[in-house]
């Protein structure tokens, strides 16, 4: 699933705007430029597995109470802020639905078997001829 295909109901969300940090002059200390998005995980819909890959890939943004806060403060207005939280979010949600492969458990074959014992074999002989050197 790509970003792009991700539907994430506006019910689920909650944006507060703070006071963004960094550069910006003046206008950092008037204008509250950056986001914060508030995402309430239940309210998404996601199937359990995906739910999980979620909050694995979310780690510490996921609050005790099952919300996902993503702060965006990447660029200088609130819409590209807004757009930005959003962006990563689908990319979080995108991410979740891709499960991870299953290991197939694999076996050496009858030859690699028989190299490795024919290697020990030559290795036991070097140092089977290693011994103390007796001067008489």
């Amino acid at each position: 699933m790509r970003p792009e295909e991700v539907q994430i109901p506006d019910d689920a969300l909650s944006e507060t705007f703070l006071a963004a940090t960094g550069p910006g002059g003046q206008n950092v200390n008037k204008v509250a430029t950056a986001v914060q998005l508030r995402v309430d995980l239940f309210r998404l819909g996601l199937h359990p597995d995906v739910y999980e890959r979620l909050k694995q890939i979310a780690g510490s943004r996921v609050t005790g109470a099952g919300e996902l806060l993503i702060t965006a403060r990447r660029f200088r207005t609130q819409e590209a802020n807004r757009a930005d939280a959003r962006a990563r979010l689908a990319e979080m949600v995108a991410a979740a639905h891709i499960a991870p492969r299953k290991r197939k458990p694999t076996r050496p074959s009858r030859a690699a078997k028989a190299e490795r014992v024919e290697k020990k074999r030559q290795r036991s002989a070097v140092k089977q001829t290693r011994g103390k050197v007796t001067f008489d």
